[in-house]
C-alpha cells in the first residue's frame, strides 16, 4: 500500500512538498548551508548549473564541477528545518513517487554541511575550521524517532551527570558523524571537535539581551565537559539533526563550522565572508579533486 497524500505531500507538478523539486532535480553528493543567499556563493564554482529551483527558505542549485555533480541546498536555521530538508531529500532518492512506496534499491547520499558556527573553547581561533566529529543534540529532535541505536549513550549519559541536566528539558543526545565521508576532509586544515547542536541562538546558547537565561551556567557546563579527552568545541543549531536523521536513513553526513566568534574570548572574525569563502572552497575541492 502507497504512503498517503497527507504523508507523503507532493505538489501540483510532482515535486516534493517544501522544497519543491523532483527526483531528477538533486545528485547524490549534496551541500547544505543554512544561509539562502551562500547557495551562490557555492554554486557560482560550479563548471555548470543544471538546477535552479527555490522556495520559502529552501534554495537549491544543482549542477557539475569537475565532472562530478553536486547539489546545494539552503536548510534555513534550527533542527526544525532539518526534519523538513532530511526527510524530504531521502524522499527524493528512496521514494517512487508515482506509486507512493519505497525503492527497492536504497540511494545512499552523501550528505556536507558548510556552516558558521562559535567556538567556546579559548585555544579554537576565530577563522579556523571544525569537522563535527561527534554531534551534542540538545534540541530533542532525535528523540520523535526510533534511535536508540545510533545514539552514543554513554557520552550523552556522561554530560547529564555533567551538567546537571534538568528533566523539563529535552534529553540530551550524541551521534558520530561518518567516519569514511569525514576521512576525505582529514587535513592540516581542519580541526575535529564536538558539536553541541542547540534549540535556539539566544537563551539556548546562554545569551542574554532582555530575558534572563534559565541556567546562567550552561556555556560553563558545556566548555569544561571532557569525555574521553573529548571537549566540546562549538556551537550552532543543525549539526546534531543531520546527522541523527542521516544515519537512521543510512546516508552518510559531516558538518564542517567555520569558527566566526569564540565566546570564550569575545573575539568575533574581522573578515567573516573571506572566511567561510575559503571554507567553500576548500569542500568543493575535497569533494570533487
Amino acid at each position: 500500500m502507497g504512503l498517503g497524500p497527507s504523508e507523503l505531500i507532493l505538489n501540483a507538478d510532482g515535486s516534493i512538498y517544501h522544497l519543491n523539486l523532483l527526483p531528477k532535480d538533486i545528485a547524490d553528493t549534496i551541500i547544505t548551508v543554512g544561509d539562502p543567499d551562500r547557495v551562490v556563493d557555492v554554486s557560482k564554482y560550479f563548471d555548470s548549473i543544471q538546477v535552479k529551483k527555490g522556495k520559502r527558505e529552501f534554495h537549491t542549485h544543482t549542477g557539475i564541477l569537475n565532472g562530478r555533480r553536486l547539489t546545494v541546498i539552503s536548510t534555513g536555521i534550527g533542527t526544525d528545518n532539518i526534519d523538513i530538508v532530511l526527510n524530504e531529500l531521502d524522499a527524493l532518492a528512496n521514494i517512487d513517487f508515482k506509486d507512493r512506496t519505497v525503492k527497492k534499491n536504497h540511494i545512499r547520499l552523501r550528505i556536507v554541511r558548510i556552516g558558521t558556527s562559535g567556538a567556546i573553547q579559548p585555544e579554537i581561533p576565530v577563522d579556523s575550521f571544525v569537522l563535527s566529529e561527534y554531534a551534542l543534540g540538545l534540541d530533542g529532535l532525535l528523540h520523535f524517532y526510533k534511535s536508540d541505536s545510533i545514539q552514543e549513550k554513554m557520552i550523552s549519559d556522561h554530560f547529564v551527570k555533567h551538567s546537571g541536566w534538568e528533566t523539563k528539558k529535552a534529553a540530551p543526545y550524541v551521534v558520530k558523524c561518518d567516519e569514511e565521508l569525514a576521512r576525505i576532509f582529514n587535513s592540516n586544515h581542519i580541526r575535529f571537535g564536538v558539536t553541541a547542536t542547540n534549540a535556539g541562538f539566544y537563551g539556548p546558547q546562554g545569551r542574554k539581551l532582555r530575558l534572563p537565561p534559565d541556567n546562567e551556567r550552561m556555556n560553563q557546563n558545556l566548555s569544561t565537559f571532557i569525555f574521553e579527552n573529548m571537549k566540546i568545541t562549538n556551537l550552532e543549531m543543525e549539526t546534531a539533526g543531520i546527522y541523527g536523521l542521516a544515519k537512521l536513513m543510512g546516508h552518510q553526513a559531516i558538518s564542517l563550522n567555520c569558527i566566526l566568534a569564540n565566546r570564550a574570548t569575545g573575539t568575533f572574525s574581522k573578515n567573516p565572508s573571506n572566511s567561510t569563502e575559503e571554507l567553500i572552497k576548500f569542500t568543493l575541492d575535497k569533494l570533487t579533486s
